[in-house]
């Protein structure tokens, strides 16, 4: 028997504001919709969809667990591989995205920059 893990099929990422999540990954990741429901606004990552889910529901999914809010501070990265790091930073600042960081040559050998959505949750684009 091999590994029983195939992949990442879903994220679900808990949001304060969904609205303004909903614009942001609209507006920044330039994907389309792939599902909504009066809680929840779903994107297509390849083949991983994101679920950006209204944090008033993250309860029933994570209970007993407690529900964390974004001013806990980043507790993950969700890296992108693009093509040209610089060129994607002058991209991601047209659409009014303020950089953490970057772009920068990591001493492992490759450049990134990193971003926080609406929900504080941190993005990193990768060469």
């Amino acid at each position: 028997m091999g590994p029983w893990v195939k992949g990442i099929d879903a994220i679900t990422l808990f949001v304060d504001d969904l609205a303004a999540a909903k614009a942001f990954y609209l507006e920044v990741f330039d994907l389309p919709l792939h599902y909504e429901d009066p809680n929840s606004a779903v994107f297509k990552f390849g083949e991983t969809v994101i679920n950006l889910l209204d944090v008033s529901h993250a309860d029933e999914l994570v209970a007993p667990a407690p529900v964390g809010s974004a001013a806990d501070g980043a507790r993950a990265v969700f890296t992108i591989a693009v093509d040209d790091v610089d060129a994607m930073c002058e991209t991601l600042r047209a659409r009014g995205v303020e950089l953490l960081n970057g772009p920068m040559d990591r001493p492992w050998g490759i450049r990134t920059a990193s971003f926080r959505d609406p929900g504080g949750l941190i993005w990193e684009i990768a060469k």
